[in-house]
């Protein structure tokens, strides 16, 4: 008996099982009601209609925001998204939370060439808008995936197409960096964080509809999305730009509460 115990722990032990230890019956997918707070970013729009982070959209702490991202999406809380949790406490006055809402805040974490929002000197930045988001979804034809040459090449059209229609862009060093962790971060949860490859149809639901794709086949990346992987993937795409400044504003900026001028940072 012992020795047959043995044998069942070390196969056990040597055999890869495959097991999402997540319960999705208490995480089913629910539209926002109208006092519901959503903000400009389909990722945590999706985790708050997913109920990973609270449903209201409301009282959203760090931890609470790190744990969201790395339960819903398998997505550890790398450096990345420690500073970008921070920097949501910078869009409100209140002490240790913010709502999603706030996020719209221009100019803190929301920014010009967005993939899915108008921009803010445009009108609404806080809504899906699917003339924006055509040029990512009409992107990389003849395949039904999108990829590490193709968000580039998004990115770089999204651009050309804001400096004819957006005489206030804003275009420094870390618009650019946001832009790309935005696009690696559509790649590598609807898809492949290794390979840098998205199958179009949970990358067009994920944005559209801000939902999880589990009916359609999506799962939870298998592997741990971390920094070594997902800095690999922003360096594909950074490598395969064709981004430069451009505007009167060069220095990189950010505005550091929602009231009062903004903080430009010598960079």
């Amino acid at each position: 008996m012992k020795i047959l115990f043995a044998f069942l722990i070390t196969l056990l032990v040597s055999v890869e099982i495959k097991c999402d230890t997540i319960d999705w019956s208490a995480h089913q997918w629910q539209a926002p009601s109208p006092t519901d707070s959503r903000g400009p970013c389909p990722g945590l729009n999706t985790l708050a209609n997913h109920g990973f982070l609270p449903r209201n959209g409301s009282n959203i702490t760090i931890p609470v925001v790190l744990k969201a991202i790395n339960d819903g999406f398998n997505f550890q809380p790398i450096n990345l998204l420690r500073i970008g949790a921070k920097l949501g406490l910078l869009t409100t006055d209140a002490e240790d939370s913010f709502t999603l809402n706030n996020l719209a805040l221009h100019g803190t974490l929301e920014h010009d060439a967005s993939l899915s929002r108008n921009d803010y000197a445009l009108g609404d930045n806080v809504h899906f808008n699917e003339t924006v988001f055509t040029t990512l979804a009409n992107s990389n034809p003849g395949v039904d995936y999108y990829n590490i040459t193709s968000a580039a090449q998004v990115m770089a059209q999204r651009l050309a197409e804001d400096k004819i229609v957006n005489p206030t862009l804003i275009n420094t060093v870390k618009e650019f960096t946001v832009r790309i962790v935005e696009s690696g971060f559509y790649l590598s949860v609807m898809g492949n964080v290794t390979t840098g490859v998205a199958p179009k149809n949970f990358v067009q639901i994920f944005f559209r509809e801000e939902r999880l794709p589990l009916a359609e086949g999506w799962e939870r990346s298998e592997v741990p999305i971390g920094e070594d992987n997902f800095d690999t993937l922003l360096s594909g795409i950074t490598n395969v730009s064709t981004w430069a400044p451009s505007g009167e504003v060069v220095c990189p900026w950010i505005r550091l509460q929602p009231e009062g001028e903004v903080v430009v940072v010598d960079g």
